[in-house]
This record gives C-alpha cells, structure tokens and sequence, in this order.
C-alpha cells in the first residue's frame, strides 16, 4: 500500500502525462473550488452504462495497461 505521499506524487505524475499542465490546474481548480464530492460523483459515475459496455472498458484498460495481447 502506497502511503499519501507516493500516491498523490503517482497522481500528479499521471494527470500530467495524461492531460498536460494546463489541463491539470484546470482539473484540480474545478475540484478545489466547487467543493467536489468524490462519492457522489462516483454513486453517479456509471448510472447511465449497461454492465457489459463497463466490462468491456475495464478489460481494455487492463489490455492497455498490461499490453496483454
């Protein structure tokens, strides 16, 4: 298990590979400043996706992720 540190310098780490800087500041800003609410946003994340389209996103994730062919 990663302690908060390592994980929040893997994050950032990722966030900035992923969308750049800008795009960054821009996603921790709408984050600090809306007042974010991580689990209601995660209640609703999914809602409107039918199970095997999610399957079928996590499984190509994980292709991805671990280049399995």
């Amino acid at each position: 298990m990663r302690n908060e540190n390592v994980l929040k310098v893997e994050a950032i780490d990722l966030l900035l590979r992923t969308f750049g800087v800008f795009e960054t500041e821009r996603f921790i800003a709408s984050i600090k400043n809306n007042n974010f609410d991580y689990t209601e946003w995660y209640k609703n994340l999914w809602k409107d996706r039918p199970v095997n389209e999610i399957h079928n996103m996590a499984a190509e994730f994980e292709k991805e992720k671990y280049k399995i062919s």
